[in-house]
C-alpha cells in the first residue's frame, strides 16, 4: 500500500510507526506541521537505514502558530488544511491516517479524500472538540459556548464519515459511538514510546553534567506546556523545596506558560527553578535520565479528552513518575496499577506537594518505580505487534474502498 500518515505535531512514536511499516515494504508519507513549535518533535530527520519506501516532509506555513492568539491561529490552521489537502491530492496514497490535527484542517483532508476516492483513518488521539469547547467556554463565555458547540458538531461529523477509527483508549469508544461510527469502526490501539530511542541512561551523563544535575535530586518536566495544565504546579514544586539546595526542578517547554514561569522565578527569587527550551530529540534518553523524578501534570477537566503520552516515554526512561492527572485518566491508571510513581489529583497542591517529598526521601521506593517503569515498557511497548494492528486497520480501509 501507500500509505499517507499525516501527524501535526511530528511526534517521535509516530515517525516509528512509519518507519516500521515502511521497512515491511508500504510506501509510506509522513507529513507534519512544521511550523508549530510548542510541540516537541523527533525522529523526523532522516536517518541512514531508513528504507527508500519512506518519505517524512514538513508542511511549512508564512509564520508560527501561536495557540493563543486564536483568529490568526484559526486563519493559520485553515491554510494549513488546504495545502494538507494538496499533498493528499498530489501524492494520490491507498490510505491516509491523521493524527493530532486542528479539525479545519481535518476537514480539508476529509474533503479532499473524498473528493479522490482515498479511505482516511481518524487516529483520535484528543477529543479536539471538547477540549475546544472547555478551553472557549473560559475565555468567552457566550460566543465560546456556539463556537464550542460548532466544532462538537464538525468533529462528530468527521468521525462519522472516516473509514475507520483508532482511539488510543477505550475511554474514547463512547464519544465516537455516539458520533455515528459503527462498533466495528472502532478499534482502541494505546499510545507508546519508541523503546530503542528512549533508553535508560546513568544519572551522570554528559547532558546532566553540563547542566550541572549530576550531584542534584532533578524533579523534570519535558513537553508541551499548554491549555490543558497548569503551570502553578512546577511553580509550588519548586517553592516546596526552595530552601532544599540539593533539589532542583527542570522544566524543558517553550510557549507562553514556559515565558510565564521563567518570569515567576525570577520575580520570587527561585534558584532552584530553571526553564529550558525543547531539547535535542537526539538527547532525549540522557535527559530525562538527568531526572530522579519525571513529572507530567493535566488540568482536572481535560482528563476525559486527553491522555499525557509523555508519560510513555518517562516509562522508557526508566524513572520513577510523579502526576497531578485525574484519577481516572489512562495515564494515571497506568501509573498506579503499574507502581511507577505517585498521582494526585490536579486541584490537590497539598497532595502533590506531600508526594514529591515522599519521593525526595525515599532512594528504594524511587529505584523500585524506575525499574517497574521500564519493565512495564518493555512488556508493552511491542512495535511489531503495534505495526500487526495498524496494518489489519489499513488494509481493511483499503479493501473496503475496493469494493
Amino acid at each position: 500500500m501507500h500509505v499517507l500518515v499525516h501527524d501535526y505535531g511530528g511526534h517521535a512514536f509516530i515517525a516509528q510507526l512509519a518507519r516500521s511499516l515502511a521497512r515491511r515494504g508500504h510506501r509510506v508519507t509522513l507529513l507534519y506541521n512544521a511550523s508549530n513549535p510548542t510541540t516537541p518533535k523527533g525522529g523526523l530527520a532522516r536517518r541512514g537505514d531508513d528504507p527508500d519506501e519512506l518519505l517524512i516532509e514538513g508542511i511549512a506555513l508564512p509564520r508560527p502558530v501561536d495557540k493563543r492568539a486564536f483568529v490568526r491561529r484559526w486563519r493559520l490552521e485553515r491554510l494549513y488544511g488546504r495545502l494538507l489537502a494538496r499533498r493528499i491530492v498530489a501524492l494520490k496514497p491507498d490510505v491516509v491516517m491523521c493524527a493530532n490535527a486542528p479539525l479545519d484542517a481535518v476537514r480539508a483532508l476529509d474533503a479532499a479524500c473524498h473528493a479522490q476516492g482515498i479511505p482516511w483513518v481518524f487516529w483520535l488521539q484528543d477529543l479536539v472538540a471538547e477540549a475546544t469547547d472547555r478551553v472557549l467556554r473560559k475565555r468567552l463565555p457566550v460566543l465560546g459556548a456556539l463556537v464550542g458547540a460548532h466544532y462538537k458538531r464538525v468533529e462528530a461529523g468527521l468521525l462519522a464519515r472516516s473509514a475507520a477509527v483508532v482511539g488510543i483508549t477505550e475511554d474514547f469508544r463512547a464519544p465516537a459511538l455516539a458520533a455515528g461510527v459503527a462498533a466495528a469502526r472502532y478499534t482502541t490501539i494505546p499510545n507508546w514510546a519508541p523503546l530503542d530511542e528512549v533508553r535508560p541512561r546513568a544519572k551522570d551523563n554528559l547532558w546532566a553534567q553540563a547542566a550541572g544535575l549530576e550531584r542534584k535530586l532533578v524533579f523534570l518536566y519535558s513537553g508541551t506546556l499548554g491549555f490543558k495544565h497548569n503551570p502553578d504546579l512546577l511553580l509550588a514544586l519548586a517553592k516546596a523545596f526552595a530552601d532544599d539546595h540539593d533539589v532542583e526542578v527542570v522544566v524543558n517547554s517553550q510557549g507562553a506558560p514556559a515565558d510565564w514561569l521563567r518570569a515567576q522565578a525570577a520575580a520570587a527569587g527561585l534558584r532552584n527553578l530553571r526553564v529550558n527550551p525543547f531539547q535535542p530529540y537526539e538527547a532525549m534518553s540522557d535527559v530525562l535520565a538527568s531526572a530522579d523524578v519525571l513529572v507530567s501534570i493535566l488540568e482536572p477537566d481535560a482528563g476525559v479528552y486527553s491522555v499525557p503520552s509523555k508519560v510513555l516515554s518517562y516509562h522508557c526512561a526508566g524513572r520513577a513518575m510523579l502526576l497531578a492527572v485525574p484519577a481516572d485518566n489512562l495515564a494515571a491508571r497506568i501509573v498506579r496499577d503499574q507502581g511507577t510513581g505517585l498521582v494526585a489529583e490536579p486541584r490537590d497542591a497539598a497532595a502533590f506537594i506531600a508526594a514529591a517529598r515522599t519521593l525526595r526521601t525515599d532512594h528504594a521506593a524511587r529505584q523500585a518505580m524506575a525499574a517497574r517503569a521500564r519493565a512495564y515498557a518493555e512488556r508493552t511497548f511491542d512495535l511489531a505487534a503495534i505495526t500487526d494492528r495498524f496494518e489489519v486497520v489499513l488494509r481493511g480501509c483499503v479493501a473496503q474502498s475496493a469494493h
